[in-house]
């Protein structure tokens, strides 16, 4: 019996040890993990505010030289406040701003769920056919005069820009019910971004100069027509859909890990795609519907969120959005400084920032083995 304890006491001491080790591993494992959540936490938060620094900027720039002083004294009410003044900042300069920041917010995340769900990190919401379908509606209210019935005169292009582009992510889940996959998906949606490109050009082709002068500057992306009626109806959507992005989160995440993987984990990757390419259609369908065209924005914000925060969807997600809204903020204020006394088109300034970033990505892709 003696020799028998003699011979168990090393087991269980050994034993024991094993034991204190793994314990302090975890223990180690949690400590690096929660560093982690709170790094990307700051990260996010740090993003918001230069966000809000962003708009700052883009407030006190524009053609009539009103600047900071100016603007603190419209906001505190001071007395030497003119009319003038006034109605700059709240008809003009903070609806653009507004609308430059719920843009690229809304572009962004839809981005970011369209790169998770096509697995593709040079997707965007446009990628299948949501712009080309917006630009025909917008045309055929522009050059041919057509609109929906009961819609304000002063919204029928936005309106069809809207119906036109929410209809196509629908008519392509229609085509892709049958099966076939991703490739199935982008396929389809190549076939109806030449459809609609096609359509608009014919429409083009009909089109007086004045016409089509209007179709051209709507294609190029502006802010100017920025007002509180169309802030508050992309702020809505932006505000109801992202909740639902988030509620979603750990199924993109999973999804990151290949369809196989996130199926063995629980999740319908079916259903999924299609209620996030819903959202992708109705952030993207109202974007353009309201400003036109902005390229890029949803392929350039998603990337600055990842490389800073990862594939965790809790936080890139959110930092899609902060990204998105950074960016567009910036280029708002770009398009105004560029030509002293212009306001270029956003989407032009946007398209000058993200080709670069396309064409690096392009490279990277490349270079993987």
């Amino acid at each position: 019996m003696v020799g028998r304890s003699r011979i168990e006491r090393p087991e269980m001491s050994t034993r024991g040890t094993m034991e204190a080790v793994s314990t302090e591993t975890g223990r180690h494992v949690l400590e690096v993990h929660a560093r982690l959540i709170r790094r990307r936490g700051i990260l996010v938060a740090a993003m918001a505010v230069l966000t809000l620094l962003a708009i700052l900027l883009d407030l006190t720039t524009g053609p009539s030289g009103m600047g900071i002083s100016e603007l603190w004294m419209v906001l505190s009410d001071h007395e030497n406040t003119t009319r003038a003044m006034q109605v700059i900042f709240w008809n003009v300069r903070l609806p653009i701003a507004m609308m430059a920041v719920l843009v690229g917010a809304a572009l962004s995340l839809a981005g970011a769920e369209m790169q998770t769900v096509l697995d593709n990190p040079l997707a965007s919401p446009f990628t299948l056919g949501v712009s080309s379908a917006a630009s025909l509606g917008a045309s055929l209210a522009i050059i041919l005069g057509l609109g929906l019935p009961l819609v304000p005169p002063h919204m029928i292009v936005a309106g069809n820009a809207f119906v036109f582009a929410l209809g196509s992510v629908l008519l392509l889940q229609y085509l892709a019910r049958g099966g076939g996959g991703i490739e199935t998906l982008v396929l389809f949606g190549i076939a109806l971004v030449f459809t609609f490109n096609a359509l608009v050009a014919l429409v083009q082709f009909m089109a007086s100069a004045d016409a089509l002068q209007q179709l051209v500057f709507w294609s190029m992306g502006n802010l100017g027509s920025a007002s509180w009626e169309t802030v508050a109806a992309l702020g809505v959507v932006t505000v109801l859909l992202f909740p639902f992005s988030l509620g979603a989160s750990w199924k993109m995440t999973a999804l990151r890990l290949g369809e196989e993987r996130a199926s063995s984990f629980g999740v319908d990757v079916a259903r999924l795609r299609f209620f996030s390419l819903l959202r992708v259609s109705l952030l993207a369908a109202t974007a353009v519907a309201f400003v036109g065209t902005v390229g890029f924005i949803g392929l350039v914000g998603p990337h600055i969120a990842r490389l800073l925060v990862g594939e965790d969807h809790r936080f890139l997600l959110p930092a899609s959005l902060c990204s998105g809204a950074l960016v567009m903020s910036l280029a708002s204020v770009a398009s105004k400084m560029l030509v002293p006394g212009m306001l270029l088109p956003v989407g032009i300034v946007t398209s000058l920032v993200g080709l670069p970033v396309f064409f690096i990505l392009i490279h990277r892709r490349r270079r993987r083995p």
